[in-house]
Order: C-alpha cells, then sequence, then structure tokens
C-alpha cells in the first residue's frame, strides 16, 4: 500500500493507533525519506545515493524510498510524522527546529556564521556532533548535517542595500523565533509562512519579499517574480537529516551503526553536488534578470547583535556560541 501525505498526516494529527502501512518501514527493510526540495536538489541527492549505498551494503535488505518536493508535507509535518515514527527520515533545516532544539540556534543565529568553509569546520567537529546528539531527547536521531549556503534577501520593490531599505516590507521567514526575531530588528516585518506558500505569496503580493539560498531561489522560481537579491549571506543555517528514533531502534545494532557511516559519508556528496548547484542556480538567476546588490554588512550586523545577546541567556547556546566565535 502506497504511503500518501493526506494517509500520513491524518494519522498523525488525529494520533489513532497506526495501520501497518503507516508504521516504521524498518521492519520491512524499506525506510521512507522525505523532502521539501524537488528531485535533483543536493540534499534529495544525497538521501537518494545513501539509500543506493545502503542497499548495495546490504544485499537489498534495507534500502531507502524518497518522497521529494514536498509530497509528505512541510518541514514541521515531517518533523512530528518522524518523531511519532510515521515516517522514518527527515530533512530539515536548522530553523524549523530552532524552538524545539535550543541548540540549533546557535547555527541560525544572524552573522554568527561567517562561511561555508567556517560552517564546515562547526559541523564536521564536536560542536556538530553536538547538536546532532540533542536531537535523541525528542524522538530523532541526528544522522548528518548538510550545507544551505548563505541565506540572503531578494523582494520584489526594490534594491536593499541597508537595514533602512526593508523597512514596510513584509519579508517571509522561517516559523523561527531567532529568525522572527532577527528580520524584525533588521527592519522588515517579518511573515512566518511555509515554504511551500512562497511562491503564491510573493505573485499575489502578500509578501514583499523572503530570505534564502540562489538554489532554493532558482529550483522554486521565485526569481520569476522576485527581481531584486541583495547579498547579505546573513545566516549560514545548515540542514540536519535526521531519523525517527523508533524506526532507529528497530534496526540491529550493526544496522544502525551502517546508517550513521553511511549518512556521514553522504556529507561529502551532498557538498559536491551544492557547489555545483549553488553556482549553476546564480548564473540561470542572473540570465534571468536578477539584479544582485551589494549590502552594507556591517550595519545589518549591528541591528543584529543585540538579538544573538538574548539568545546567549541559555547556556549551552553560549557555550557553542563562543566556541564558534573563536573558530572564525
Amino acid at each position: 500500500m502506497m504511503v500518501t501525505r493526506r494517509s500520513l498526516l491524518a494519522t498523525a494529527g488525529l494520533a489513532l493507533p497506526l495501520v501497518s502501512a503507516c508504521q516504521p518501514h524498518s521492519a520491512s527493510g524499506v525506510l521512507t525519506a522525505c523532502d521539501v526540495h524537488r528531485d535533483g536538489y543536493p540534499t534529495v541527492m544525497a538521501v537518494k545515493w545513501l539509500g543506493e549505498a545502503l542497499a548495495k551494503e546490504t544485499g537489498g535488505r534495507l534500502s531507502i524510498r524518497s518522497y521529494p518536493s514536498g509530497q509528505l508535507g512541510a518541514e514541521d509535518d515531517t518533523i512530528a510524522l518522524a518523531q511519532s515514527g510515521v515516517i522514518d527520515i527527515c530533512r530539515a533545516n536548522a530553523a524549523a527546529l530552532n524552538n524545539a532544539f535550543p541548540l540549533t540556534q546557535v547555527v541560525s543565529m544572524p552573522f554568527v556564521i561567517q562561511n561555508d568553509d567556517h560552517l564546515h569546520r562547526v559541523l564536521d567537529g564536536p560542536i556538530g556532533q553536538e547538536i546532532l546528539d540533542g536531537f535523541k531527547a525528542r524522538g530523532l536521531i541526528g544522522l548528518a548535517s548538510y550545507d544551505a549556503g548563505g541565506r540572503c534577501f531578494y523582494n520584489t520593490h526594490r534594491p536593499i542595500e541597508t537595514p533602512k531599505d526593508l523597512h514596510g516590507l513584509k519579508i517571509r521567514v522561517p516559523q523561527s523565533d531567532v529568525f522572527i526575531e532577527a528580520i524584525g530588528a533588521m527592519g522588515a516585518n517579518p511573515t512566518p509562512l511555509s515554504f511551500s506558500a512562497v511562491y503564491s505569496s510573493l505573485q499575489s503580493r502578500l509578501i514583499d519579499g523572503a530570505e534564502n539560498n540562489w538554489p532554493t531561489f532558482e529550483t522554486a522560481r521565485h526569481l520569476e517574480v522576485a527581481h531584486y537579491w541583495s547579498e547579505t549571506q546573513h545566516s549560514y543555517s545548515p540542514e540536519f537529516l535526521m531519523m525517527s528514533a523508533k524506526s532507529f531502534g528497530q534496526l540491529s545494532q550493526k544496522d544502525q551503526g551502517l546508517v550513521r557511516d553511511l549518512a556521514k559519508a553522504s556529507v561529502a556528496v551532498m557538498r559536491e553536488a551544492w557547489v555545483k548547484t549553488e553556482a549553476e542556480s546564480r548564473t540561470k538567476a542572473l540570465a534571468a534578470g536578477t539584479k544582485v546588490v551589494e549590502v552594507n554588512k556591517a550595519a545589518f550586523k549591528a541591528v543584529c547583535d543585540p538579538v544573538n545577546a538574548k539568545r546567549l541567556n541559555n547556556p549551552d547556546v553560549a557555550r557553542l556560541y563562543a566556541a564558534i566565535k573563536a573558530m572564525v
């Protein structure tokens, strides 16, 4: 029986006993993985590679069936479905995890991560592992950390060079207190919306702009309606690959180790695809007429510093923040 988004969401939302088709698939050997991004996006490619490697290593005993393009819901939906054991594997940006998992806030906070190299040193070391380990407390197993590039503003109205240029603009943000407060501090009117609603909201002028990376801007076709791109790179909020703790628990100890090892190996696959995709998406956007605007980063950072300071009330966040800043 094919698992559909409707049946999954209905099962989770009504908290009814799970039917066999909606139980964790680890027992049958076919793991369900989902992503809001389209087929061919670097994170989707990495998980497909993981599934192929898993099938090869186990002689087909374990495999992964992927559902890209938001087929199983928005990121918030899939996180909840994985926690409840309805699906096995989900990929979500740190922004979607900030409120429930405070340690993820430190890698989403504005102007904390400086560039891709800085992000890699953070994620590939003990800080990244501590963040992954933190998911276990709420029903998830952190498997790997993926890139998401520098997030920048894009809008339908005008060039954005300084925070004052954002005044009066409704900017879509993820449903994260970190992003809501940061974008508000920069002068915009932060508007939390699901990713799938951004294109239609830009088109209908419900919002004036959004913030994200080049591949998302291009592959989600936001470039068709928002023509001004501002190089703020205000956040390098990464992606996290997670597995349901219930599904993980159904695997043998040997298979658990294999899944962890292959997930870590998939990071290199994702990063290679990311570099290529990011460059291609930027080229396509420029060819389509996107106007790139250089910004006063110091001005944006100055208004965000108080937002970051507020987050340091959490001693664990403060500890990781200090360690990340020391790595610059």
